[in-house]
Protein backbone atom coordinates (compact mmCIF):
# COMPACT_ATOMS: atom_id res chain seq x y z
CA UNK A 1 0.00 0.00 0.00
CA UNK A 2 1.28 3.33 -0.59
CA UNK A 3 1.59 5.65 2.31
CA UNK A 4 -0.27 8.90 1.08
CA UNK A 5 0.08 10.64 4.47
CA UNK A 6 3.98 9.85 3.90
CA UNK A 7 3.64 11.79 0.68
CA UNK A 8 1.89 14.81 2.35
CA UNK A 9 4.37 15.05 4.71
CA UNK A 10 7.52 14.86 2.96
CA UNK A 11 6.55 16.57 -0.18
CA UNK A 12 7.47 19.97 1.35
CA UNK A 13 11.21 19.20 1.72
CA UNK A 14 11.16 18.55 -1.99
CA UNK A 15 9.79 22.39 -2.74
CA UNK A 16 12.43 23.87 -0.63
CA UNK A 17 11.64 23.51 2.78
CA UNK A 18 11.61 20.97 6.06
CA UNK A 19 9.57 18.32 6.66
CA UNK A 20 6.09 19.43 6.91
CA UNK A 21 7.42 23.44 7.47
CA UNK A 22 8.75 24.51 4.48
CA UNK A 23 11.77 27.33 5.08
CA UNK A 24 11.90 29.75 1.58
CA UNK A 25 15.62 30.57 2.38
CA UNK A 26 16.74 26.85 1.87
CA UNK A 27 17.90 25.35 -1.45
CA UNK A 28 16.94 22.02 -1.25
CA UNK A 29 15.07 19.76 -3.59
CA UNK A 30 13.71 21.75 -6.85
CA UNK A 31 15.73 24.78 -5.74
CA UNK A 32 18.47 23.10 -6.01
CA UNK A 33 17.80 21.50 -9.31
CA UNK A 34 16.51 23.91 -11.10
CA UNK A 35 19.96 25.96 -10.07
CA UNK A 36 22.29 23.55 -11.18
CA UNK A 37 19.90 23.55 -14.26
CA UNK A 38 20.38 27.15 -14.65
CA UNK A 39 23.37 27.63 -13.84
CA UNK A 40 25.13 25.03 -16.31
CA UNK A 41 22.67 25.69 -19.36
CA UNK A 42 23.46 29.64 -18.97
CA UNK A 43 27.93 28.75 -19.02
CA UNK A 44 26.96 26.05 -21.21
CA UNK A 45 25.56 27.96 -24.03
CA UNK A 46 27.77 31.02 -23.24
CA UNK A 47 30.61 28.50 -23.89
CA UNK A 48 29.20 26.65 -26.66
CA UNK A 49 28.44 29.56 -28.93
CA UNK A 50 32.34 30.21 -29.52
CA UNK A 51 33.36 26.18 -29.24
CA UNK A 52 31.00 26.29 -32.51
CA UNK A 53 32.32 28.60 -34.21
CA UNK A 54 35.52 26.98 -33.58
CA UNK A 55 34.60 24.05 -34.48
CA UNK A 56 33.24 24.90 -38.26
CA UNK A 57 36.60 27.08 -38.65
CA UNK A 58 38.64 25.78 -41.54
CA UNK A 59 41.54 25.68 -38.95
CA UNK A 60 42.27 22.43 -38.39
CA UNK A 61 43.99 22.25 -35.54
CA UNK A 62 41.18 24.19 -34.16
CA UNK A 63 38.14 22.54 -35.05
CA UNK A 64 40.25 19.38 -34.23
CA UNK A 65 40.44 20.52 -30.84
CA UNK A 66 37.10 21.58 -30.52
CA UNK A 67 36.38 17.69 -31.95
CA UNK A 68 38.16 16.09 -29.54
CA UNK A 69 36.20 18.02 -26.29
CA UNK A 70 33.15 17.43 -27.81
CA UNK A 71 33.92 13.55 -27.64
CA UNK A 72 35.39 13.38 -25.05
CA UNK A 73 32.39 14.87 -22.98
CA UNK A 74 29.73 12.75 -25.06
CA UNK A 75 31.44 9.82 -25.23
CA UNK A 76 31.69 9.75 -21.08
CA UNK A 77 28.81 9.35 -18.73
CA UNK A 78 28.16 12.43 -16.62
CA UNK A 79 28.38 10.56 -13.54
CA UNK A 80 32.03 9.75 -14.51
CA UNK A 81 32.98 13.15 -15.19
CA UNK A 82 31.29 14.40 -12.05
CA UNK A 83 32.91 11.78 -9.73
CA UNK A 84 36.20 12.25 -11.86
CA UNK A 85 36.08 16.68 -11.01
CA UNK A 86 34.95 16.17 -7.24
CA UNK A 87 36.84 12.93 -6.25
CA UNK A 88 39.79 12.54 -8.53
CA UNK A 89 41.10 15.80 -8.78
CA UNK A 90 41.95 15.83 -4.84
CA UNK A 91 43.76 13.14 -5.15
CA UNK A 92 46.85 15.68 -6.74
CA UNK A 93 49.02 17.53 -4.41
CA UNK A 94 49.61 20.39 -7.16
CA UNK A 95 45.81 20.32 -6.93
CA UNK A 96 45.07 20.87 -3.24
CA UNK A 97 47.70 23.03 -2.99
CA UNK A 98 46.55 25.10 -5.56
CA UNK A 99 43.51 28.05 -5.55
CA UNK A 100 41.54 26.06 -7.35
CA UNK A 101 41.25 24.18 -3.98
CA UNK A 102 38.74 26.19 -2.38
CA UNK A 103 36.35 25.52 -5.34
CA UNK A 104 36.87 22.16 -6.35
CA UNK A 105 35.99 20.96 -2.23
CA UNK A 106 33.02 22.78 -3.13
CA UNK A 107 29.96 19.75 -4.31
CA UNK A 108 28.35 22.62 -5.66
CA UNK A 109 30.88 24.23 -7.83
CA UNK A 110 32.09 20.73 -8.93
CA UNK A 111 28.29 19.86 -9.76
CA UNK A 112 28.24 22.99 -11.74
CA UNK A 113 31.53 22.49 -13.85
CA UNK A 114 31.19 18.93 -14.49
CA UNK A 115 27.38 19.92 -16.08
CA UNK A 116 28.28 22.92 -17.95
CA UNK A 117 30.78 21.19 -19.77
CA UNK A 118 28.96 18.68 -20.77
CA UNK A 119 26.30 20.30 -21.46
CA UNK A 120 28.58 22.64 -23.82
CA UNK A 121 29.97 19.69 -25.46
CA UNK A 122 26.50 18.78 -27.00
CA UNK A 123 25.11 22.12 -27.66
CA UNK A 124 28.25 23.42 -29.72
CA UNK A 125 27.52 19.87 -31.93
CA UNK A 126 23.90 21.74 -32.15
CA UNK A 127 24.97 24.93 -32.98
CA UNK A 128 27.82 24.17 -34.94
CA UNK A 129 25.19 21.71 -37.81
CA UNK A 130 23.04 24.48 -37.78
CA UNK A 131 25.62 27.38 -38.75
CA UNK A 132 26.66 24.64 -41.49
CA UNK A 133 23.44 24.41 -42.92
CA UNK A 134 22.78 27.69 -42.74
CA UNK A 135 20.88 29.04 -46.12
CA UNK A 136 23.26 29.71 -48.66
CA UNK A 137 20.35 32.65 -49.88
CA UNK A 138 21.26 34.16 -46.27
CA UNK A 139 24.95 34.24 -46.70
CA UNK A 140 24.46 35.61 -50.36
CA UNK A 141 22.42 38.97 -49.11
CA UNK A 142 24.55 39.12 -46.65
CA UNK A 143 27.80 39.67 -48.64
CA UNK A 144 25.62 41.84 -50.87
CA UNK A 145 25.08 43.73 -48.26
CA UNK A 146 28.97 44.59 -47.67
CA UNK A 147 28.72 42.54 -44.32
CA UNK A 148 32.43 41.47 -43.13
CA UNK A 149 32.79 37.97 -42.05
CA UNK A 150 32.52 38.44 -38.54
CA UNK A 151 29.37 41.09 -39.01
CA UNK A 152 27.45 38.29 -40.94
CA UNK A 153 28.71 36.10 -38.41
CA UNK A 154 27.05 37.82 -35.41
CA UNK A 155 24.11 39.68 -37.14
CA UNK A 156 23.51 36.85 -39.78
CA UNK A 157 24.38 33.15 -39.04
CA UNK A 158 24.60 32.92 -35.44
CA UNK A 159 21.00 34.24 -34.57
CA UNK A 160 20.18 31.77 -37.18
CA UNK A 161 20.83 28.74 -35.99
CA UNK A 162 20.35 29.73 -32.75
CA UNK A 163 16.84 29.93 -33.62
CA UNK A 164 16.71 26.94 -35.54
CA UNK A 165 18.71 25.03 -33.09
CA UNK A 166 15.87 25.06 -30.57
CA UNK A 167 14.08 21.59 -31.21
CA UNK A 168 17.66 19.86 -30.85
CA UNK A 169 18.14 22.18 -27.87
CA UNK A 170 14.91 21.66 -26.40
CA UNK A 171 15.98 18.17 -26.14
CA UNK A 172 19.43 18.53 -24.30
CA UNK A 173 17.93 20.90 -21.86
CA UNK A 174 15.49 18.01 -20.78
CA UNK A 175 18.22 15.64 -21.09
CA UNK A 176 20.42 18.04 -18.61
CA UNK A 177 17.36 18.87 -16.42
CA UNK A 178 17.02 14.86 -15.74
CA UNK A 179 20.63 14.38 -15.26
CA UNK A 180 21.10 17.07 -12.70
CA UNK A 181 20.17 13.72 -10.89
CA UNK A 182 23.37 12.75 -10.64
CA UNK A 183 24.24 15.76 -8.08
CA UNK A 184 22.47 13.69 -5.28
CA UNK A 185 26.09 11.47 -5.35
CA UNK A 186 28.22 14.26 -4.46
CA UNK A 187 26.44 15.20 -1.23
CA UNK A 188 24.01 18.03 -3.14
CA UNK A 189 20.45 18.08 -1.95
CA UNK A 190 18.61 18.39 -5.29
CA UNK A 191 15.08 16.72 -6.19
CA UNK A 192 16.97 12.78 -6.18
CA UNK A 193 19.12 13.81 -3.24
CA UNK A 194 15.90 14.52 -1.00
CA UNK A 195 14.20 11.70 -1.91
CA UNK A 196 17.71 9.72 -1.15
CA UNK A 197 18.14 11.27 1.90
CA UNK A 198 14.01 10.31 2.91
CA UNK A 199 14.36 6.86 2.20
CA UNK A 200 18.11 6.55 4.45
CA UNK A 201 15.45 8.19 7.10
CA UNK A 202 12.43 6.27 6.62
CA UNK A 203 13.27 2.80 4.83
CA UNK A 204 10.76 3.49 2.55
CA UNK A 205 11.81 3.42 -1.60
CA UNK A 206 8.55 4.04 -3.06
CA UNK A 207 7.06 7.08 -1.90
CA UNK A 208 10.11 9.45 -1.93
CA UNK A 209 11.01 8.32 -5.47
CA UNK A 210 7.79 8.73 -6.76
CA UNK A 211 7.16 12.19 -5.99
CA UNK A 212 11.22 12.79 -7.11
CA UNK A 213 9.63 11.50 -10.29
CA UNK A 214 6.36 13.44 -10.09
CA UNK A 215 8.57 16.51 -9.98
CA UNK A 216 11.17 15.59 -12.77
CA UNK A 217 7.86 14.67 -15.21
CA UNK A 218 6.31 18.14 -14.48
CA UNK A 219 9.45 19.93 -14.89
CA UNK A 220 9.64 18.00 -18.39
CA UNK A 221 6.17 19.10 -19.43
CA UNK A 222 6.59 22.65 -18.37
CA UNK A 223 10.25 22.94 -20.49
CA UNK A 224 8.23 21.58 -23.48
CA UNK A 225 5.61 23.51 -23.33
CA UNK A 226 8.02 27.20 -23.16
CA UNK A 227 10.19 25.57 -25.94
CA UNK A 228 6.64 25.76 -28.22
CA UNK A 229 5.71 28.75 -27.45
CA UNK A 230 9.56 29.65 -28.39
CA UNK A 231 9.47 27.70 -31.63
CA UNK A 232 5.98 29.03 -32.61
CA UNK A 233 7.52 32.54 -32.25
CA UNK A 234 10.95 32.53 -33.40
CA UNK A 235 10.41 29.43 -36.13
CA UNK A 236 7.39 30.48 -37.96
CA UNK A 237 9.30 31.54 -40.68
CA UNK A 238 10.26 27.66 -41.45
CA UNK A 239 6.27 26.77 -41.01
CA UNK A 240 4.75 25.36 -44.78
CA UNK A 241 2.30 27.87 -45.81
CA UNK A 242 -1.50 27.68 -45.84
CA UNK A 243 -3.08 27.55 -48.95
Amino acid sequence: MIDFQLILDKLPAFLGGTDGQPVLSTSDGIVMTLELLGASLLLGMLLAIPLALGRVSKNRLLSGSVWLYTYVFRGTPLLVQLFIIYYGLSQFDAVRESWLWQYLQDAWFCAILAFTLNTAAYTTEIIAGQIRTTHWGEIEAARAMGMSKWLMMRRIVIPSALRRALPAYSNEVIMMMQSTAVAGLVTLADITGVARRIYSDTYMAFEPFLIAGAIYLLLTFVFVWLFKQAERRWLAYLAPRKH
